[in-house]
Parts: structure tokens; C-alpha cells; sequence
């Protein structure tokens, strides 16, 4: 799907759930309606995304360059720097009325990257987190770092938006028109260039969607 129709579809489900929880505010407690819990998978076409602290420079191709290449480009209410979304990428956008399972946006990134991890050391590839940036990297403290999944969330009312991007089988060229995630010193990585081969990417989806439901402790519907 491209980026902005599922943007503005998270849009609407986030706006729903935050609008159902100030209704619930002026009901008495048996006539309030529960609020659901939304996760969006998706794979967008190319497009960089640049989050609301983030800096302009980081990318680092003209709008002519942008079109040349067929990439799109939005400035968006995230948290977080630049990033880039494209096939192959495990694009996960968690709307979760945070009030369900704990009001921490710090343990819910970490739960978020914990999922990634998770699902990677199934493939034999050792994930870990770098202090002080998101994400989950391999390799971290080495001069060899590189980044395989990158996040970026919103919250208000304790809901959550926007994500993770995953690279599973993602071509990282586009990636070496910015800096992503603002971060000059560090690499980027795909699952299957560490694997040396193309990874099921139903079969990953699969894995990320089971460990974020054992963390989160709920079942999944659909």
C-alpha cells in the first residue's frame, strides 16, 4: 500500500480509539465501550519519511532526484529522524490504547524491538539494542554496527501510532540517499544479506506477529 493512504488510515483508527476513551470519561463505568486494539502490517512502494524532530539535511537527494527515482517523501508526526520504507521491508504499525497493558512509551519500544529480536535469533542472527538509539542493530560496539530494524512511534492519550520497519528482503540502495535515522556512523542490514539468501517473508511475518502477541499478552483476531 502506499504510504499515505495507510498513514491516513492509521489516522483514523488512532483518532477512533482516542475519541471512544474521552466518551468513556463522561460514562458511568458499565455503559463505557471498550476500545479495540489495531496491528497493521504493511510493505509500502519507496518513500522516505522524516519525523517531526527530524533534520532536512539528512536527506541527501534533490526533489528531481526523488522523482527520477520514483520515491516518494513525507514529513510525518513521528518521533525520530529520517528512514526509508520500501518492498521487502515488515512495516508494522501497533495502534494500542496503552491503558491495556502498561503507560510506559519507553518499555513499549523495548517490547517492540524485543519482538525483532526475538524473531531474528530464530534465523540465527544475534539482535541487541544500542543505547541510546532505537532499533535493533547487530554487531552493537563494533565498528561493523548496522541497523536491521528501525522505529518510530506516536502517542497522545496513551494510544500509539507509526512503528517499526523491518528489513527482511529489502533492497538497501535507497537507503544511501540519506542518513538514516540521522545516524552517520553506522550501517543498515537486511535479514537476508546476512543470510546470504532470500527469507520467507510470509513465514517473518508470522514469527514478528506471534512474539509481539506472547509479549503483549493478547491474541490476535484476524
Amino acid at each position: 500500500m502506499a504510504y499515505k493512504p495507510a498513514w491516513d488510515y492509521q489516522e483514523e483508527l488512532f483518532a477512533g480509539i482516542i475519541n471512544q476513551k474521552v466518551a468513556n470519561r463522561k460514562l458511568p463505568e458499565g455503559e463505557q465501550t471498550e476500545t479495540i486494539d489495531y496491528l497493521l502490517f504493511v510493505e509500502h512502494p519507496p518513500v522516505y519519511t522524516l519525523g517531526k524532530s527530524g533534520d532536512e539535511h539528512n536527506l541527501l537527494i534533490n526533489h528531481q532526484k526523488l522523482q527520477e527515482e520514483g520515491i516518494d517523501y513525507f514529513k510525518i508526526n513521528r518521533g525520530g529522524d529520517i528512514t526509508y520504507h520500501g518492498p521487502g521491508q515488515l512495516v508494522g504499525y501497533p495502534i494500542f490504547n496503552l491503558d491495556h497493558f502498561f503507560t510506559d512509551i519507553h518499555k513499549y519500544l523495548r517490547y517492540l524491538e524485543e519482538a525483532i529480536i526475538l524473531t531474528i535469533a530464530e534465523y540465527g542472527l544475534a539482535g541487541d539494542r544500542s543505547p541510546g538509539e532505537t532499533g535493533v542493530w547487530l554487531d552493537v560496539g563494533k565498528p561493523t554496527a548496522r541497523k536491521i530494524c528501525a522505529m518510530g512511534v506516536r502517542a497522545s492519550r496513551w494510544v500509539t501510532m507509526h512503528g517499526f520497519a523491518f528489513n527482511v528482503n529489502t533492497n538497501l540502495k535507497h537507503f544511501g540517499y540519506i542518513v538514516p535515522c540521522g545516524i552517520r556512523d553506522k550501517a543498515v542490514t537486511s535479514m537476508h544479506i546476512e543470510l546470504g539468501h532470500e527469507v520467507d517473508f510470509e513465514e517473518v511475518k508470522g514469527k514478528v506477529k506471534k512474539h509481539l502477541g506472547e509479549l503483549f499478552g493478547v491474541e490476535f483476531i484476524q
